[in-house]
């Protein structure tokens, strides 16, 4: 199969890769085991991701709180009373504190499920005893901007580069009701417009160096232009909104929404950035230690960066919990990292690879690549150019046969990364002009010109 890339139009620079923190992080108690954490996805031998998401908690009370799961219970900076004690969700903290010593995370994003509890109608962080109905007070909006900008200023001084706030977390969902299981808040579109509305007036108001990220809607198709809308015809908020940023669930098997949706950035879409700040396979349908997660993670990767132009890429979690995620004997957890409750175990998920063939061996600043390409025949090409100009191919191969790629460029050797059910990440130097990929496999080629 010929691969064009003598002709291929340069769509953007991408700003890097990342993952949440979002519970987690909390649960890392050990100092070894953070250590280790912290390398395997933000260290040079890891994943080097370069995109951080903090999960500022909105805090509970023991007596009025209705999340079962342990992990989901977040504490906050900040007391009932108002006040803030610093000390708590100290191990999360340390977490990111070991992440950032790493060397390569440039972009900290403070973001909140729920605003905090006392901010609240119910007095939960879980969302309203109705569905769909926004559980923020209409009278609190302007305590809970303060909260959360004092929270990032705070972590400003203490000397970590926070650089965007992000409010809102998937709006659109029913967040309450009966049935709860994490933080949550739904708002209306208009409802978006006045949070982040209020949200810009507090940080003019202070001069913060603070800039909003969001909405970080839940889905391609469902509102998300809406919010855009709105957000853009309010001068003060697009002073202050550096990254519109979505989540690209429910488009995993539509790439015509996803094409759709980079053809409306590109026209519509005035910030900075224009980011894709969340994903897992959802619902999990591959269990973590097969290569078919792999396989479907790297082409949702490379579809949201290519097709809907996406400045950067984010996984849902770093690590998510073994326990309760097994089903028929097998897991079915959807972090890079999967562990025990209490991380007295913990191992790497088939999935993490998916992310290595791209933010291991894509530098920032390269450039996403318009090769012409949809995925045919059970085989994916997504393609990059390098700051030194070398062009790097990734390629999710899900057919049980062997394919071979011909690029239409002169190459003087080609280093090619291969992850299979059985290997991963191994390395290996060739000259062929013709380039042969594994059945069910992924391969990172990196074309030195």
């Amino acid at each position: 199969m010929k691969i064009y890339l003598s002709k291929a139009k340069k769509i953007k620079k991408l700003k890097g890769f990342g993952a949440s923190a979002c519970w987690w992080s909390p649960q890392v108690k050990d100092e070894k085991t953070a250590d280790e954490v912290a390398e395997l996805l933000y260290g040079d031998s890891g994943l080097k991701m370069n995109i951080y998401r903090y999960n500022v908690g909105g805090g509970y009370e023991d007596d009025n709180l209705r999340m079962a799961n342990p992990w989901r219970k977040v504490e906050s900076f900040m007391e009932k009373d108002g006040t803030y004690n610093w000390d708590k969700d100290k191990y999360a903290v340390n977490v990111m504190k070991k992440s950032f010593e790493k060397g390569n995370v440039d972009t900290l994003i403070f973001f909140v499920n729920s605003p905090h509890f006392t901010h609240t109608v119910s007095g939960q962080t879980s969302g309203g005893f109705t569905e769909h109905f926004s559980n923020l007070a209409k009278d609190k909006y302007e305590a809970f901007a303060k909260y959360l900008i004092d929270i990032a200023e705070h972590f400003i001084k203490e000397g970590y580069p926070v650089k965007y706030i992000s409010p809102i977390n998937e709006p659109q969902w029913k967040w309450g009701g009966d049935h709860v299981w994490q933080e949550g808040c739904h708002y209306e579109p208009e409802e978006v417009r006045d949070c982040f509305l209020v949200f810009a007036k507090e940080l003019e108001r202070r001069k913060s160096p603070l800039l909003l990220y969001g909405p970080e809607s839940g889905s391609i198709t469902e509102y998300t232009r809406e919010y855009y809308e709105l957000l853009s015809a309010e001068p003060l908020i697009m002073k202050y909104l550096d990254v519109f940023a979505y989540h690209s669930y429910h488009s995993d098997n539509n790439v015509e929404n996803k094409i759709e949706m980079g053809k409306w950035a590109k026209k519509n879409v005035k910030t900075p950035r224009f980011d894709m700040s969340e994903w897992c396979e959802l619902p999990c349908k591959h269990d973590t230690k097969s290569i078919e997660s792999t396989l479907i993670m790297t082409r949702i990767i490379g579809e949201d960066l290519i097709y809907s132009g996406a400045d950067s890429w984010t996984a849902w979690v770093g690590t998510n919990q073994w326990d309760g995620a097994m089903r028929d004997g097998k897991c079915y957890s959807d972090g890079l990292l999967v562990a025990k409750d209490d991380f007295s175990q913990y191992y790497i998920a088939m999935r993490y690879y998916a992310l290595a063939h791209y933010s291991k061996y894509i530098p920032l600043d390269s450039v996403s690549l318009d090769i012409g390409y949809h995925t045919s025949r059970g085989l994916s090409v997504f393609a990059f150019q390098a700051p030194d100009k070398s062009k790097i191919l990734v390629i999710a191969n899900y057919s049980n046969s062997k394919r071979v790629i011909e690029p239409d460029i002169k190459f003087s050797t080609a280093q090619m990364i291969t992850t299979t059910q059985d290997e991963q990440l191994k390395s290996q130097i060739t000259a062929d002009k013709k380039i042969t990929v594994a059945p069910m496999s992924v391969a990172t080629i990196i074309l030195e010109l």
